[in-house]
């Protein structure tokens, strides 16, 4: 299932669905006080500073002084990355989390599937619940056993995001496994601890206890791909850390790991804003010293992967059949991820390397989003199951 670009009429039935789960949620004083009390401190409301400054930036500002998104970006584009700018930067997460959670995604998704001819769901999901952990699977049969894994943790700064918000993405992801000739693609995706309702090491253990889960349903370990974006990457950059130290696992490494705009190292002088970019460094710091806690240090390689210096662990810790990077030359967390692959490179490990040139953070995702054209929004998906298939089969 593989469905068109968002329109302008998604995002309207999209805040049809998030309203009354922000009350519900996040309750309508909690809403209200932070919208009168955060748009008039700005030096222009937001309601009317947005529109000037895509109307300047876009048509009365000159193409080679425009930031190289915009200079690509079609207008409607160029309109949801400054809205999704705007709230990285100015919302508080607990309104972001009830943006990307079940409430809204699951009937948007439904929603999103309808426009397009789909009663339900092509590939069917299961949600599954432990006491150690809590995820989805997505398989095209349940009762078969999978002949690749595909274990997943979502982004969001940790503080937001859940596997029903991406599922649309997820299950894209599957259909075009079974294209290329996979016969039943799986995917496991987690549903971690947000913060602040705990920190870290809550997260990893989850993530190590989620790998035990899919590890025991596939059979062997060389089927799995971990693989994540942004904070989701950062788990999994962790959990094969942690797995490098464990004896009993050093056998039993998944053999592909893809990395999605990770976030290397939490907090670094190298998280720097650009002009394209949606993330902001200020609020990443924020969101990433909640994940740290009071207790873990900014510089522990577990809970930060890119204070990780070791070659040699490095090399232990690294997919049997090795990795595949994808991410944006201008996002945030550009120079932290170059710096991670060029250890990752000197320490002999096996890497696909694919940096888009004038991109923005997580792009594959943002892409099969609101990309126009069929190969525009599919194109990170399809890099990511050509290396797939080089290396997994």
């Amino acid at each position: 299932m593989i469905l068109g670009q968002i329109s302008y009429l998604d995002c309207i039935v999209f805040l049809v669905f998030l309203t009354p789960q922000l009350l519900l949620h996040a309750g309508f004083f909690r809403t209200a006080f932070w919208l009168l009390g955060a748009l008039p401190s700005l030096p222009v409301p937001a309601v009317i500073r947005l529109p000037i400054q895509f109307f300047y930036e876009r048509y009365l500002t000159p193409r080679r002084k425009q930031s190289p998104f915009v200079q690509n970006a079609t207008a409607f584009q160029d309109i949801v990355i400054r809205c999704v700018r705007f709230a990285f930067a100015k919302m508080p997460a607990f309104l972001g989390r009830v943006f990307f959670s079940k409430g809204v995604s699951l009937p948007f998704l439904r929603w999103r599937m309808l426009r397009h001819g789909y009663l339900t769901s092509p590939l069917p999901w299961r949600e599954v619940q432990t006491k150690d952990f809590k995820g989805i699977w997505i398989s095209q049969d349940h009762d078969k056993r999978p002949d690749i894994v595909i274990y997943y943790c979502h982004g969001g700064g940790f503080s937001m995001g859940s596997s029903y918000f991406y599922m649309e993405f997820l299950i894209a992801w599957v259909q075009l496994l079974r294209e290329s000739g996979f016969q039943n693609p799986a995917f496991f995706s987690l549903e971690y601890t947000l913060v602040p309702d705990s920190a870290y090491p809550k997260q990893l253990h989850e993530t190590f206890a989620g790998y035990q889960h899919v590890l025991s349903t596939v059979g062997e370990s060389s089927r799995i791909c971990v693989g994540g974006d942004s904070a989701g990457a950062t788990l999994m950059l962790s959990l094969l850390l942690h797995l490098a130290d464990h004896n009993s696992y050093r056998n039993r490494l998944p053999g592909m790991g893809i990395m999605i705009s990770p976030w290397v190292t939490i907090v670094s002088e190298n998280n720097q804003n650009t002009e394209s970019d949606y993330l902001d460094a200020n609020s990443l710091e924020t969101y990433g010293r909640q994940y740290l806690g009071l207790k873990v240090s900014e510089d522990d390689p577990l809970a930060s992967p890119g204070k990780c210096k070791d070659l040699t662990k490095w090399l232990r810790a690294s997919p049997t059949r090795g990795w595949t990077f994808l991410y944006g030359s201008e996002e945030v967390l550009a120079p932290e991820t170059r710096d991670l692959i060029a250890m990752l490179k000197k320490a002999g490990a096996s890497l696909e390397v694919y940096e888009e040139l004038g991109s923005i953070h997580a792009w594959p995702v943002v892409s099969l989003y609101l990309g126009q054209t069929r190969n525009e929004r599919l194109h990170g998906l399809q890099d990511i199951v050509r290396s797939i298939g080089k290396k997994m089969r």
